[in-house]
């Protein structure tokens, strides 16, 4: 057993020593390409979505060293058909990246001949007649082996990517890291006769070089298009309240707080790190603040795209945005227009791709509206702050009856809303509203109706269950009067909006005139009841 060649089975060990929710079934589907042409595969996600996790639970169960017969008992794979054919046969190679470049920079080595020494060293311990002594590349070295003893090798790379974010400006590096993953998966008959399988895992799927991928031969699974690892890539709703119920937190917390990320015939997926962390912490809160990608958030929404800045005022109104995924390099210096960046946002987490109907995006859940809320502060987008910082005031002004205040800060949202739509077009006015009311919803579960005729949408901000706050229910209209909405919403929804709710209910009625001018004469009016 050593630290890259058969590092046994401590790691998943731990994992299991705290809460876990059982993800063994990844297992069964590696063990269905092994010896395959699929037997490379590459499977990409968010940072603290169980990359790891996922890296050393397949380390225990292929590491020939140990017997880790008892650690998967009960659990998913050993249900199934594959478990007792694969269990404990390879010698595995397992390779964190950045550890190697924390190893290297600690040593001022070059990071790939310190990891290919590092593991080479390994296997000559561990087959001494077989490797050379003057061997520096690691393929031939297990190529040689794999040739005298008839044994393969399942390799495991984990933060693979992690090279192409720490070293983004040293095109020559990344060259020379990409020739030695060609030469260790290059496919042919040395590939075939040393390697069972692989499993690569990172934040960035493989990089693209024009429209082809670097590894060709990889099985490639992303958070764009993760199809049949799909039950991987977070949790399920179904496992989030498997949680809830084990432990007594409270699910409609965690499904407003980390849910949100939509795929192809599935239910919502969840981030697993911030549920796990809110659950031991007993806090709902932001857990990305202190990551390396949420400071580069900061600098990804100010690159300066044509059309950036207004997908991302329109994101924080609520609004989904189309997107192109299919020019993205797969690095983070390659980024060329609007739709690169907002590619890389889905693969760093920031935001949901809903390919179902449009292929949008969209800002998930209460965690990830609070990292770009913080993130706009450091911007020079001052329409956007005021906003966004008048969002409480607002909210009370509206509890407490304040029509003018309401009419005022609605009138600063839609005009911050406007700057790529028609000011008088229904979009704007409803991104104005979530925009405005941004930090309502951390109290509110917010329900929009679609527009009739010349209407504008209308919500229903109905509290939640923590809150003793009043529901709200909001009506827009356009050139006509605050009294119309107000009427249309006694008139139309109160009732199917709000039946068997008991609480206190505030109707907001905002009328839009496209043809107020002047400082005497303001575009927005507003009426708010109680009942």
């Amino acid at each position: 057993m050593g630290i890259y060649l058969n590092p046994g089975k401590k790691g998943f060990e731990t994992i299991l020593n705290g809460l876990y929710v059982d993800k063994t079934g990844l297992i069964d589907y590696v063990n269905s390409t092994l010896d395959t042409p699929l037997k490379l595969t590459s499977f990409s996600r968010p940072r603290r979505f169980g990359k790891s996790f996922a890296a050393k639970m397949l380390c225990a169960y292929y590491d020939r060293s140990c017997d880790s017969r008892a650690l998967f008992d009960g659990l998913e794979i050993s249900k199934k058909p594959s478990f007792e054919e694969h269990l404990n046969r390879y010698d595995v190679i397992y390779m964190d990246i950045t550890w190697f470049i924390s190893r290297s920079r600690t040593r001022k080595t070059n990071i790939l001949a310190d990891m290919q020494t590092a593991v080479i060293h390994e296997l000559k311990e561990a087959f001494p007649a077989y490797v050379k002594e003057d061997e520096v590349y690691l393929p031939d070295a297990l190529t040689g082996i794999s040739q005298k003893t008839d044994r393969k090798f399942f390799v495991i790379i984990d933060e693979w990517d992690a090279l192409f974010r720490e070293a983004k400006d040293d095109e020559k590096l990344q060259e020379e890291y990409v020739q030695l993953l060609r030469g260790l998966f290059k496919g042919g008959t040395a590939t075939d006769e040393t390697i069972v399988g692989a499993y690569m895992t990172g934040i960035l799927p493989i990089k693209k070089y024009g429209t082809e991928s670097a590894l060709t031969d990889f099985q490639e699974y992303t958070m764009v298009n993760p199809d049949e690892l799909l039950p991987y890539v977070g949790f399920s709703e179904r496992e989030v309240q498997e949680l809830c119920e084990q432990t007594g937190a409270d699910y409609e917390k965690m499904r407003c707080w980390y849910d949100g990320y939509s795929f192809e015939g599935s239910e919502s997926v969840y981030n697993p790190n911030s549920v796990m962390l809110a659950i031991r912490k007993k806090k709902f809160r932001n857990y990305w603040r202190a990551s390396e990608t949420f400071e580069s958030l900061k600098s990804y929404i100010t690159s300066g795209f044509d059309g950036l800045k207004d997908a991302i005022i329109l994101m924080l109104g609520g609004q989904r945005i189309k997107v192109d995924t299919s020019t993205f390099q797969n690095d983070i210096i390659s980024l060329e227009s609007r739709d690169d960046v907002l590619t890389l946002l889905i693969h760093l987490g920031y935001l949901a791709y809903d390919v179902n109907e449009e292929e949008e995006v969209y800002i998930p859940n209460l965690e990830v509206a609070d990292a770009f809320k913080t993130a706009v502060k450091s911007t020079k987008w001052n329409k956007v702050n005021k906003a966004l910082s008048q969002s409480d005031h607002l909210l009370n002004a509206t509890i407490q009856g304040d029509a003018q205040t309401v009419a005022e800060a609605l009138e600063l949202a839609h005009e911050t809303c406007t700057s790529s739509l028609e000011y008088n077009d229904e979009n704007s006015l409803s991104c104005a509203i979530l925009l405005a009311y941004y930090t309502a919803q951390n109290y509110y579960e917010i329900f929009r109706e679609l527009p009739a005729g010349k209407g504008f949408a209308d919500y229903a901000f109905i509290p939640r269950k923590e809150t003793d706050k009043p529901a709200l229910l909001i009506e827009l209209k356009y050139n006509k009067s605050a009294d119309t909405a107000i009427q249309q919403i006694h008139d139309n929804r109160y009732d199917g909006k709000l039946k068997g709710f008991g609480g206190r209910v505030m109707l907001v009625g905002v009328n839009y005139d496209k043809d107020a001018k002047g400082e005497s004469r303001k575009h927005h009016a507003c009426i708010i009841e109680e009942v």
